[in-house]
């Protein structure tokens, strides 16, 4: 038997957005914060979304503010030990 508490249900149930981050890339993230995806156009973050609407029997909304990307989209820091295993 596990000790962990049992999340409550969502009220609404899931949602997914749709929307830009504040650098313009297109979006896609639920309210559950397990699903991101970012695309070049807004028929690809539309066309993904809709997928996964029907996939998890969720709501589809177009973000009224700039989405807040999960994964940071900027280059990786490389560690100095490995510039020097690579030279």
């Amino acid at each position: 038997m596990s000790s962990e508490p049992t999340p409550e249900p969502d009220q609404h149930g899931l949602v997914i957005y749709v929307g830009q981050d504040t650098a313009g890339h297109w979006l896609v993230q639920d309210s559950g914060r397990k699903l991101e995806g970012r695309f070049v156009s807004r028929r690809a973050a539309l066309s993904f979304a809709e997928a996964e609407r029907q996939t998890y029997h969720a709501s589809l909304e177009i973000a009224a503010a700039p989405l807040v990307p999960l994964v940071p989209f900027g280059p990786l820091g490389i560690d100095p030990r490995e510039r020097l295993r690579a030279a």
